[in-house]
């Protein structure tokens, strides 16, 4: 038995490592995916394009204008003269904010008045608007407070300043709240997800259109054995990948790893067999590798939206919450998370894990029963 499966063994890895293409496949994508798309996903915004609409033109509405600016959030592009103009702007989309400042602001100012400026904003993007809405917010009450105070020292003087509140925040586990390092090691999952159950799924389709599954048939190898010989290497390229673009996000993306790596590990292995149950499923229901493709991609694209990688889980309806109890990706990409940024470990995600090894468990027996019929 371990004879036949050593050279199922031998036979799968020089299929895989003699081929230049399949070499790129297996280990260069990877890290090109991690590359391309750890840049991809980065939501912070920054210098968003501004265009100022200034009726008042005093110092007020400068100086309001210049902490815009200052702030790194915002990068004045042109100060312009029309409704017209505003509006050509926003339509080619060549600003994504505009502020307007009507007549008589510095007046209101100076007299204690409400003064009123306007924050035209691009909706299109409903997230980036609402986070730039909460920046110009920001900026706004920070200018008006240090307004109310100059005035108040003005006619009480220093001595009778009133008591005032003073926030203080602080972030746990993603201390400079960057977005990159909540994604990247969504991307990892990802990663890791498509290049196994593209390899599984693809490796056994590909025997069928050769005609070679004949020919392994009618060897004395078993059922059993010819899955568990496609399988392993491809579970042990798998772990070499995960290990690949770990390193990509750690050392080149700078995300902290402050979990243990061991346990990375064991939750990847109980992933692996999730993925590679799903693509030896895909391979039973699939004739041609263009048919594995496109199951492929019916299985993972929703797997992907449903796993909180983009979405939060909490945020989806309820009935499509119940959905995700069955998702692999939610709870590896939960583990995965929770290691590089919380640094927590199996006291705390045993659920996830166990959880892992149940869905990969009877996916991979599901998907033998499934493949002995097939055969």
């Amino acid at each position: 038995m371990f004879s036949r499966i050593r050279q199922m063994l031998v036979k799968e890895f020089i299929q895989v490592l003699r081929d230049p293409r399949m070499r790129t496949v297996v280990f260069v994508i990877p890290c090109l995916q991690m590359l391309v798309i750890g840049y991809a996903v980065c939501i912070d915004v920054k210098n968003v394009r501004t265009a100022v609409y200034d009726l008042d033109n005093s110092q007020s509405s400068r100086e309001l204008v210049s902490r815009f600016a200052r702030s790194g959030y915002f990068r004045v592009v042109e100060k312009v003269s029309s409704d017209q103009r505003v509006r050509e702007l926003m339509d080619r989309g060549e600003v994504t904010v505009v502020m307007r400042f009507n007549h008589g602001f510095e007046d209101d100012v100076r007299a204690g008045r409400t003064a009123q400026v306007q924050v035209i904003l691009d909706g299109t993007d409903s997230n980036t608007a609402a986070i730039v809405m909460s920046y110009a917010a920001r900026i706004v009450s920070q200018y008006a407070g240090e307004v109310t105070v100059r005035q108040f020292q003005r006619h009480y003087g220093k001595a009778a300043m009133p008591g005032q509140a003073d926030l203080r925040t602080r972030a746990w586990f993603n201390e400079n709240l960057e977005s990159r390092n909540y994604f990247v090691p969504g991307v990892i999952v990802i990663v890791i997800s498509l290049v196994t159950l593209q390899l599984t799924a693809m490796a056994v389709v590909r025997e069928k259109e050769v005609g070679t599954m004949e020919q392994i048939l009618v060897t004395p190898i078993t059922p059993a054995e010819f899955i568990l010989g496609k399988t392993l290497p491809f579970a042990l390229i798998g772990m070499t990948d995960v290990l690949i673009v770990s390193a990509v996000g750690v050392f080149w993306f700078e995300v902290p790893i402050r979990g243990s790596l061991p346990l990375l590990l064991l939750a990847a292995a109980l992933y692996l067999l999730t993925m590679l149950g799903a693509g030896l499923l895909i391979s039973t229901i699939s004739r041609t590798q263009q048919q594995a493709m496109m199951s492929i991609f019916f299985f993972f694209f929703p797997a992907m939206l449903l796993s909180g990688f983009a979405f939060p889980v909490e945020n989806m309806p309820e009935v499509v919450q119940w959905l995700t109890v069955v998702n692999p990706l939610r709870y590896f990409l939960t583990i995965v998370r929770g290691i590089f940024l919380k640094g927590v470990g199996l006291d705390v995600l045993w659920p996830q894990v166990l959880a892992l090894a149940v869905i990969g468990v009877t996916t991979l027996v599901l998907a033998t029963r499934r493949f002995h019929k097939t055969l």
